[in-house]
């Protein structure tokens, strides 16, 4: 609950202060028509507390003030860097309409100093961003300057078109004092097209909707203005009636300018009559009334003079502070990033060697960690060195053992059949028969296949791929001369070679001829030498 009354009590806050800060505008707009050196007062100090609070639109809007009041008093120049000072405020706050009405007020200014063009190019900006945001009231009053401005250049067509379309915006608006001032100007028209009814009405409507909104200033000049019709139409006396009721308005409210207008339309009034003295009367009585205009403006253009300048010179103070606490600003802060600078440098290069060590660190441990592997590799290497070593050692030894037990076996065999080819010659003929028989089982045990087939696999567990090289030779080798390559290359005694093929030393040397032309080697080559280079 606290909390809830603490935010109403900001909201009221803020709401008070945004109010105030739109009274003291207002005060300043209404000083600016009597005391225009007091509304620049004000608008200055309303100025610089907005810089203070960086509040940028009340900043713009003092600025575009103090435009219009250095408009109001013929200094143009001071005016328009006001109201482009206004313009860039304006665009950096994210106002838009703000940007519009003021660019309509740097057109006026620029229409007054007869730069028509320029004029124009600043009115259909301003139109463009009222229609963009679709601001009725904006768009019919840029309408309405742009209406004086075909008006200016006698182009009575377009001036009428543009200052209808901003009585209709106005109307759609309900701006009764907007719209006022449109039949003012299309009454402007219609006199200077000498089409004085025309003129008369909309003189008239725009009067009568001054005195709803209880504008007794526009009230007068619209007064005067239908005065001067009447006083064209021939109606004099009429004419006389309106002329002095402007004048008593302007006496009561104290506009001595519109006293010596009003004066003024009177003395011709009463010279077309005739009456000669009253002319002369309120002719004097309105040269009385300017010279009056002229020495309270003058005296006015003085006072506002010395608060303009008096308000340069602190402007140049101020710019000239704010340069130097802009300076002192920058200085700071360039000193405080070169600080951030050299402490993140020396973080930077702290980190890095910090990091170079970790990294040295690390190189170091994975190295040692590759030695260890490689030591381990080698170590598990050796290992298998010896194992296959002790491997292939067991295999020699279980080659040789088989390669003797065939040697001892045919040996056995030869002489079983040795002995009993002997008794088959000299036994009776019912044994011979059954003795060839077990001469032809020990033939056939010599060549059986089996014995040679465990011997090949025995021997290339030793001797790997050595039959397989020996294949990819293109060599027409048959398993009868692959057999005595592979015991050749066991360095066997032709005698034992002979024993194991089942064959004599005799058949053995023209199979070992055979072998040699096969495999071309020339005459005088050792056969077993080029056998164990393979």
């Amino acid at each position: 609950m606290p909390r809830l009354i603490y935010i109403f009590v900001l909201i009221i806050g803020l709401s008070l202060r945004a109010y105030g800060q739109d009274i003291d505008l207002q005060k300043a707009g209404l000083l600016s028509q009597t005391r225009p050196d007091s509304a620049l007062l004000l608008l200055r100090k309303l100025y610089i507390k907005a810089q203070e609070k960086a509040n940028k639109p009340l900043e713009g809007q003092c600025l575009q003030q103090m435009g219009t009041i250095c408009y109001n008093q013929g200094h143009y120049s001071q005016a328009l860097d006001f109201y482009l000072h206004a313009d860039k405020v304006f665009t950096q706050a994210g106002k838009p309409l703000f940007v519009a009405a003021n660019m309509g007020n740097i057109g006026i200014l620029y229409y007054y100093n007869k730069q028509l063009d320029r004029a124009r190019s600043f009115y259909n900006k301003a139109l463009s961003i009222y229609r963009q945001y679709h601001d009725v009231k904006g768009e019919a009053k840029i309408s309405g300057n742009i209406g004086h401005l075909y008006e200016k250049q006698h182009r009575y067509d377009s001036a009428f078109y543009y200052q209808r379309k901003a009585l209709e915006g106005y109307q759609r608006a309900n701006y009764k004092q907007g719209a006022a001032k449109i039949y003012e100007n299309l009454g402007s028209i219609y006199e200077d097209l000498a089409r004085y009814d025309s003129a008369y009405v909309n003189f008239n409507r725009s009067l009568q909707l001054y005195r709803e909104q209880n504008d007794q200033t526009g009230s007068i000049e619209v007064i005067n203005n239908l005065g001067d019709i009447l006083r064209k139409t021939g109606k004099y006396k009429e004419s006389i009636v309106q002329s002095r009721r402007a004048l008593q308005l302007a006496t009561s409210l104290g506009n001595v300018y519109q006293q010596a207008s009003s004066a003024k339309d009177l003395g011709k009034a009463f010279e077309l009559m005739g009456q000669m003295d009253s002319a002369y009367h309120y002719a004097e009585l309105s040269r009385k009334y300017s010279l009056d205009v002229y020495s309270k403006d003058g005296v006015k253009q003085t006072a506002f003079l010395q608060v303009l300048y008096d308000f340069n010179k602190k402007s140049d103070e101020i710019d000239r502070l704010n340069n130097i606490r802009k300076v002192n600003r920058i200085t700071a802060i360039a000193v405080a990033i070169v600080a951030v600078l050299v402490v993140i440098l020396l973080m930077v290069l702290f980190s890095r060697q910090r990091l170079k060590l970790r990294d040295q660190q690390t190189i170091a441990r994975q190295n040692a960690a590759e030695h260890e592997v490689i030591r381990l590799e080698l170590k598990n290497q050796h290992l298998e060195e010896a194992a296959l070593k002790q491997q292939l050692e067991l295999r020699s030894k279980e080659l040789s053992n088989h390669t003797l037990s065939l040697i001892k076996n045919n040996q056995f065999l030869e002489q079983l059949r040795a002995s009993l080819q002997a008794m088959v010659k000299d036994e009776r003929r019912d044994q011979k028969k059954q003795m060839q028989q077990l001469i032809t089982q020990i033939n056939e045990n010599f060549s059986h296949e089996q014995h040679w087939h465990e011997f090949t696999l025995a021997f290339e567990q030793v001797h790997q791929q050595f039959f397989e090289s020996l294949r990819n030779r293109g060599l027409e080798l048959t398993p009868a001369d692959m057999r005595l390559i592979a015991l050749i290359k066991m360095n066997l005694e032709s005698a034992d070679i002979a024993t194991l093929l089942g064959i004599s030393t005799d058949s053995l040397r023209v199979s070992r001829y055979r072998l040699r032309k096969k495999l071309n080697i020339s005459q005088g080559d050792n056969l077993s030498l080029f056998v164990q280079t393979l």
